[in-house]
């Protein structure tokens, strides 16, 4: 993820479960463009849900969940954090809880578990990047950031994960493309 912004990201290849055998999306993604794509899981378990992570879960704020804390890397460098939260019912005593890498992804998991998504909703938002998150991303002090909240519903419209995903702006186009009708 260059400066000149050069790389376009869409959300597609991270929502569906992956088939039998296949390596993570990012790991994918990564690869189609000569580079390579990592991810390191900073912290797994528990934690109250803030006031944000309530909402897009549909729990009330202080309620138990589960998150999943990564830093996103490209060629070694980090170029996105991500937290994933998870209601407890769904993630408590699974892989979903732990540090060590999923076979298929989450996605993939939590298909497998019986909580298919089938509906996302995105909202993008910008802001200059926090002293926490200057350090993480090896920005400069003042640097604009993305931010991208993920809510991923089942078919009974149920939330049954929630992304919080903050890039450097100037390494990021984010695209989507929309069927209508």
């Amino acid at each position: 993820m260059s400066g000149t912004g050069d790389w376009v990201s869409t959300s597609m290849p991270y929502l569906a479960p992956r088939a039998k055998g296949q390596g993570d999306a990012w790991a994918e993604e990564a690869a189609a463009h000569g580079r390579r794509g990592t991810q390191r899981i900073v912290f797994a378990g528990e934690l109250p849900a803030g006031e944000e992570v309530a909402a897009l879960l549909g729990l009330t704020a202080g309620e138990p969940v589960v998150v999943r804390r990564r830093i996103i890397e490209l060629d070694g460098e980090p170029c996105e954090l991500t937290d994933t939260y998870y209601p407890v019912d769904i993630a408590r005593g699974t892989p979903l809880a732990g540090t060590a890498k999923i076979r298929g992804g989450a996605v993939t998991l939590l298909a497998a578990l019986g909580h298919a998504g089938v509906r996302v909703r995105e909202d993008v938002t910008a802001r200059l990047a926090t002293d926490e998150e200057c350090d993480l991303l090896e920005l400069s002090p003042g640097q604009p950031v993305l931010r991208l909240a993920r809510q991923t519903l089942d078919a009974r419209d149920r939330p049954v994960q929630a992304d919080l995903m903050t890039m450097p702006a100037h390494r990021q186009r984010l695209r989507y493309e929309m069927r209508i009708g």
